[in-house]
């Protein structure tokens, strides 16, 4: 039986392949080892968010047809009730919700993120684009580059992605924020 993150690994190849893009060149073009690259595609797991968005940009289809194997359909809008966002779990500790995950053409990525209480620190991504983090609930600490803002609910980042950043619990309660990524 092929796990739900193999099948994105799958996905991830099959777009690759079908595209002529050897693993040396997606692996360079994401900034990762070749080794890393290799695993996503083997195994899908541990992809993170801000790779599986710029393949999907890279290679013509949407954030969610990566994830889920379905396209999404809908173009005029899309609304998602509290709790039916589409889960997208990447990384332990972390929970995301892809907020409009049945609308095509999208130009920004509109995810929930719940984070676990955590005394590790943050694990830092790059990505172009731009990105908008707004806590709900609890305190998320925001690392980027070699500063850490510390967010409470209400309160809110605006910043480039291109400088290494990660959010992580501030507290010892769950804290959960909406992140906007557009690239």
């Amino acid at each position: 039986m092929v796990t739900e993150f193999a099948e994105i690994g799958l996905r991830i190849k099959g777009l690759r392949e079908a595209c002529d893009v050897t693993r040396e060149e997606m692996a360079r073009e994401l900034g990762v080892p070749l080794e890393t690259y290799i695993d996503w595609e083997e195994t899908g797991a541990d992809v993170p968010i801000s790779a599986i968005y710029h393949l999907a940009h890279k290679f013509g289809v949407e954030f969610t047809e990566i994830l889920t194997g379905t396209a999404a359909k809908l173009s005029s809008y899309h609304v998602v009730r509290s709790g039916e966002g589409r889960e997208v779990d990447r990384y332990p500790g972390y929970h995301f919700e892809d907020l409009a995950w049945r609308y095509s053409g999208k130009i920004m990525q509109p995810l929930l993120v719940v984070l676990d209480p955590s005394d590790e620190p943050a694990k830092l991504v790059t990505h172009s684009g731009q990105e908008f983090n707004l806590v709900l609930e609890g305190c998320v600490v925001v690392t980027w580059g070699d500063k850490e803002f510390e967010l409470c609910p209400g309160d809110s980042i605006y910043f480039n992605p291109e400088y290494p950043h990660g959010q992580r619990c501030g507290g010892d309660v769950p804290a959960k924020f909406v992140t906007i990524i557009a690239e």
